[in-house]
């Protein structure tokens, strides 16, 4: 885990840049299809959605979870199981994100007059289900690894 502002930012955009071009490829593939003009709209659009991630995990979603874990969920014996502790963590903020993120998609896609709550929640689930899955299994795992390999140098 990070262990000052420098390292929060780098890990924040580890796992922001390699999640938004993950999603925000899979969200354009699933809503205009795969098609010559995918890689372009993900290129486009990819600055704007990778800043407004990164604000929403630095400033609401990664304070509220971190809050939420050491707060409700943490227990003391974690500490001998640091992968729990990621692993909680890295649930709520995928929670938190997919949350933010979809809300942002939708109102990008159709603008703010169009977004309802049944396509806030088809598109949640949708992006849930790859989320989590990508979090944990792949990109949280190579940012927590590059991350080590940046705090092992410095030391």
């Amino acid at each position: 885990m990070p262990n000052n502002f420098k390292e929060e930012l780098l890990f924040t955009g580890l796992m922001a840049g390699m999640m938004v071009l993950v999603m925000e490829t899979y969200n354009i593939a699933i809503s205009t299809g795969v098609n010559g003009s995918l890689f372009l709209k993900v290129i486009m659009g990819y600055p704007l959605a990778l800043l407004v991630a990164a604000l929403f995990d630095l400033l609401l979603v990664g304070p509220i979870a971190k809050g939420i874990f050491f707060k409700l969920i943490f227990n003391p014996k974690m500490e001998e199981k640091p992968y729990l502790i990621a692993l909680g963590i890295s649930t709520l903020m995928v929670l938190g994100m997919v949350t933010c993120m979809s809300v942002f998609g939708i109102v990008i896609e159709n603008g703010f007059s169009s977004p309802t709550l049944g396509n806030f929640g088809i598109t949640w689930i949708r992006n849930f289900i790859l989320a989590l899955p990508l979090q944990l299994i792949i990109v949280g795992p190579i940012a927590r690894m590059i991350l080590d390999k940046v705090q092992t140098r410095n030391n």
